[in-house]
């Protein structure tokens, strides 16, 4: 399955304040979603994220918020985004059917969110190097947990790429030259 720029979109799981210094490889993590967001707001795919108890946990990281309109950024108390009324309203509104995930954590909030929108027949992608735990271990075993239920698992360029499908274009090559070194 290709994941094509028009029927999918970017949704963006709990990248916080209070939750990203505890998570391994953070940094990485949350340069490696910005990175992909940049790429979905040139190629105009829709971004949206998640924030879990921000009472609690924080906002979103100010490198990640800056970069997704404010009315996409919606709040949550389950695990899964889907669970909770606002989110699954925004998400089930769209017409597109791929679901791209990133953020945090792997294990439980991406992991459950992911299970249920399967469940709802959406194409779901898990961005392996956009995505972290606390422990590589939780990671890990997320992983082997999206491939046995039949989520896909790619990489932040293997999005990029078949999102931009063409080398021979303008915004290929803006976007070549800016994200793709």
């Amino acid at each position: 399955m290709l994941i094509h720029p028009d029927r999918s979109c970017l949704l963006v799981i709990d990248i916080q304040e209070r939750m990203a210094p505890v998570i391994h490889q953070a940094e990485q993590t949350v340069s490696n979603c910005a990175w992909l967001i940049d790429i979905a707001n040139q190629l105009d795919v829709p971004v949206l994220a998640t924030e879990q108890y921000p009472q609690g946990l924080g906002t979103t990281l100010p490198s990640i918020r800056e970069r997704i309109r404010p009315e996409n950024i919606i709040e949550k108390i389950h695990f899964s985004a889907m669970s909770d009324e606002e989110p699954s309203r925004v998400i089930n509104a769209g017409e597109r059917n791929q679901v791209i995930l990133v953020g945090m954590e792997s294990h439980v909030c991406v992991l459950q969110t992911a299970l249920e929108l399967q469940q709802q027949d959406r194409e779901v992608y898990i961005v392996e190097d956009c995505v972290s735990s606390r422990s590589p271990a939780d990671k890990a075993a997320a992983l082997a947990r999206f491939r046995q239920c039949g989520i896909y698992v790619v990489t932040r360029e293997m999005v990029a790429f078949e999102w931009l499908r063409c080398a021979g274009t303008d915004r290929f090559r803006e976007i070549s030259k800016t994200y793709l070194r």
